[in-house]
């Protein structure tokens, strides 16, 4: 069972690398033109997966890195999203900008899930971490089945 300790040691320290990065960096800027906001979507969402794939095997302060990441992704996701983005590949529907509070919505129950998690992880609360990564991967599904073609 090498490899399964491996990617969890392997996932923490890319997680630790990337909290790093995010503080070595300048804050957030949005996207200027709807092609560059496609892209850091697609980015973030991507990103967001891998986390959520190997979250549950984390503890500690790799527990708290994924959820501290997980929070501001949720909190960009907005951002993301302005009115006229549909371009290229985007499989965003009409029904974001149609239904903007209730896709706000999503997106501040992920952020709050995250900071739970976030305090869970802190506390070594490992029921609690659990149940914020599910409510999180509940908030993504309802998300892509309202709101993505």
């Amino acid at each position: 069972m090498v490899f399964p300790k491996f990617s969890v040691v392997a996932v923490a320290a890319l997680l630790g690398l990337g909290t790093l990065t995010v503080f070595a960096q300048d804050a957030f800027v949005a996207p200027a033109t709807p092609e560059e906001a496609l892209t850091l979507r697609k980015g973030l969402m991507r990103e967001d997966g891998g986390i959520l794939r190997q979250a549950g095997n984390l503890t500690g302060d790799p527990a708290v890195a994924a959820m501290t990441k997980l929070r501001d992704n949720y909190k960009h996701i907005p951002d993301l999203f302005p009115e006229g983005s549909i371009v290229g590949d985007s499989e965003a529907l009409p029904a974001i900008w149609e239904n903007w509070d209730a896709f706000i919505a999503i997106a501040d129950a992920g952020v709050a899930a995250a900071e739970s998690g976030i305090t869970a992880a802190q506390a070594g609360d490992a029921a609690a971490y659990a149940a914020a990564l599910q409510t999180i991967g509940g908030t993504c599904g309802q998300c892509h089945q309202q709101f993505r073609s």
